[in-house]
């Protein structure tokens, strides 16, 4: 009879033990402040966890509910993150943007001086052309008389000029001409410039 009575007092304790561990699972009692007592007893420091009101519910929707709130809170912070970045690269790529138009410019004004350029020495070089067929259409007295007038590196492109169009057309320069014309100074000097600087000054 005792043998039956012990198992059915282990039976309940066990059942006992078994319900308040899954009530406190379920938050409907605190087992920690229930079991508080036995805890000290065997010398072990009980674990607590946060106190309700007495006329306060426990409601799991609302602790639940709490849990999502603080992952999208997480998550509105991950994307605060990610916004600052993007920000942060939009205005990266906004300032190398700028600098490679301001660079454009820079190569598009480079490209129109150069073009000016260009138009410019092709527009001295048709000048010349034009001054070396007047002048040779001319007496050749009368030719040495406007190069008397002339710069020494407009005459001496202009003698380069003359040979120039000579050779293409197949006929003898008149150059040499010219200068046993000119003052002996002045062709000497003429000839010593083009011999040291073939192409100018």
């Amino acid at each position: 009879m005792m043998g039956r009575v012990f198992v059915l007092l282990l039976l309940v304790a066990i059942l006992a033990a078994g319900g308040i561990v899954w009530f406190d699972y379920l938050n409907v009692i605190d087992a920690k402040a229930v079991l508080s007592p036995l805890s000290r007893f065997i010398g072990r420091e009980p674990r607590t966890q946060p106190k309700t009101e007495p006329d306060e519910d426990l409601n799991l929707d609302a602790e639940r509910l709490a849990i999502r709130l603080e992952r999208l809170n997480l998550r509105n912070m991950e994307v605060d993150t990610r916004e600052r970045e993007l920000e942060d690269r939009h205005g990266e790529i906004v300032q190398m943007a700028q600098e490679l138009e301001v660079r454009q410019r820079e190569l598009e004004e480079l490209e129109n001086s150069l073009r000016a350029q260009v138009a410019d020495a092709d527009n001295k070089d048709s000048n010349i052309e034009t001054i070396a067929r007047n002048l040779n259409g001319m007496p050749p007295e009368r030719a040495v008389g406007i190069m008397a007038t002339m710069e020494d590196q407009l005459v001496i492109d202009v003698l380069r000029k003359t040979e120039a169009l000579a050779q293409a057309s197949g006929t003898s320069s008149i150059v040499s001409y010219w200068l046993s014309l000119m003052d002996p100074a002045r062709a000497g000097e003429l000839q010593r410039k083009m011999a040291g600087k073939p192409q100018s000054l």
